[in-house]
């Protein structure tokens, strides 16, 4: 999730590894390269420039720009100064890279689970939604009262940290200064209070864009518990939902089985989580709303992969909702500021239409291979488990698209029908939970299309 109006697009595939680049001197400046596009799409080699420099990509990369991506470690390598015209080059292309061939077995076909649902207080289909509680930005400040009753979980943005690795999780309503119509921390408990009487559940949203979480020690584990259950205590909420982004989770180099993981800041989440659930009860709700990045793209890549060299994020959020399938209650992947992505038909989908929304979400009902291993399969989730999530509007992030769209992508996973060219590998849904929506302040921002129409018909389907 992001704060400004126009969301930022995640890296995908780090290829580089820990080679060191270095500019090459010349006794004149080269010339330019065509100006860096964020909305173009890079893969290795590529060159383009920005502020006077040449910089050609490492690996595939979208919107991030050169001039501050270009590290030891980053995704571009400064070439230097350059000067006197543009140079020809190929022009970016949008096809993902292929550097790892797709698995050559056919995905798996595994049904849905069959353990029956537990009982969360929620309905059969529920809509997401994240509230702006704690920032302002051009959607504007709305109060938890105002929330319309449509929405099922309410998302507080966002809970973060005193520093990376502390654990030290903080949350506060927007400062007056910034959000003048902000209602009294009072009033905003007792609105907490009307909607959890309503059936409704109301979580803290930890992390986004801005609060990068890494727990690497047992001191900050215990301290994000500690001070996750004082957020939760005061404000009188049902749960919590995982929203790291970013470099919060990562995997170390050899930690390559999604099963058993051993990296610390994975551990330690899996851990906390636990305590958390232990503490509140069967009523402690869970959710999950991860990129693509760190879930359907372990289908080709995990880690740094065995031999290193990968970007160590790929993945990463598998072993955490793998540990934590028993406690889940429902995971929405963010469909949206994403690069382009293989589902288990070993094509790449892209955002823009219902086959995104189907690929991807079809592969967390059926299960798939990990770094292309049918020896090592992620496990399908139960379907009540599962929904995707979606701009609210177009200012709400990259891959908005029509509320027709969304419906077909809905009905396709619920009945198997009008899925276009893509089948269904899970099947029939029938138990598919629902739709999450970054987010409720940018919904009324633009008159409540994705809760009138989305939301409707997600609720009118049997």
């Amino acid at each position: 999730m992001r704060r400004s109006m126009i969301l930022a697009m995640t890296a995908v595939l780090a290829a580089g590894g820990g080679t060191v680049y270095l500019a090459s001197s010349a006794s004149a400046a080269a010339a330019c390269a065509p100006a860096w596009s964020a909305t173009a799409v890079y893969v290795k080699d590529n060159t383009a420039s920005q502020n006077g420099h040449n910089y050609t990509a490492k690996w595939w990369t979208q919107n991030e720009a050169p001039a501050t991506h270009s590290s030891q470690w980053d995704v571009w390598i400064d070439n230097g100064v350059c000067g006197g015209g543009t140079t020809p080059t190929t022009p970016p292309t949008t096809t993902p890279p292929t550097t790892t061939p797709p698995p050559t077995t056919p995905p798996p076909t595994t049904p849905p689970p069959t353990t029956p649902p537990p009982a969360t207080g929620l309905p059969k289909r529920a809509l997401i939604g994240y509230l702006h509680a704690s920032f302002l930005n051009g959607s504007g400040y709305l109060r938890m009262a105002d929330v319309p009753a449509n929405w099922d979980i309410i998302n507080l943005a966002f809970g973060e940290p005193t520093t990376p690795t502390s654990g030290d999780i903080r949350f506060s309503l927007c400062p007056v200064a910034e959000c003048p119509t902000v209602e009294t921390e009072a009033a905003f408990i007792a609105a907490i209070k009307a909607k959890r009487a309503a059936g409704k559940k109301v979580l803290l949203s930890i992390g986004g864009a801005n609060g990068q979480v890494q727990l690497t020690t047992t001191a900050a584990r215990d301290k994000f518990v500690s001070s996750v259950s004082a957020i939760i205590d005061k404000y009188g909420l049902d749960g919590v939902d995982v929203d790291f982004e970013g470099h919060s989770l990562s995997l170390n180099t050899g930690d390559t089985d999604f099963k058993n993981p051993t990296t610390p800041v994975i551990v330690n989440l899996i851990s906390a989580l636990r305590s958390l659930k232990a503490r509140y009860g069967a009523g402690f709700v869970l959710t999950m709303a991860p990129e693509t990045f760190f879930v359907q793209l372990g289908y080709q890549y995990y880690g740094s992969g065995p031999w290193g060299g990968q970007d160590p994020r790929a993945g990463a959020y598998l072993p955490v909702i793998h540990a934590l399938r028993n406690d889940l209650t429902v995971l929405h992947v963010q469909d949206y500021n994403s690069g382009s992505i293989m589902g288990l038909d070993n094509q790449y989908h892209s955002m823009g239409g219902a086959d995104f929304h189907i690929a991807m979400t079809d592969m967390l009902l059926a299960g798939f291979p990990v770094a292309g291993n049918t020896a090592n399969v992620f496990p399908a989730l139960r379907e009540d488990q599962v929904a995707f999530g979606a701009p609210s509007s177009v200012s709400a992030g990259n891959g908005y698209v029509a509320p027709a769209a969304v419906q077909q992508a809905v009905g396709c996973l619920v009945r198997n029908t009008n899925c276009g060219s893509y089948t269904l590998r899970s099947g029939t849904n029938p138990n598919f939970r629902g739709l999450m929506t970054w987010s409720i302040n940018w919904d009324r921002f633009y008159n409540w299309e994705f809760q009138n129409q989305n939301g409707a018909y997600l609720k009118s389907l049997s």
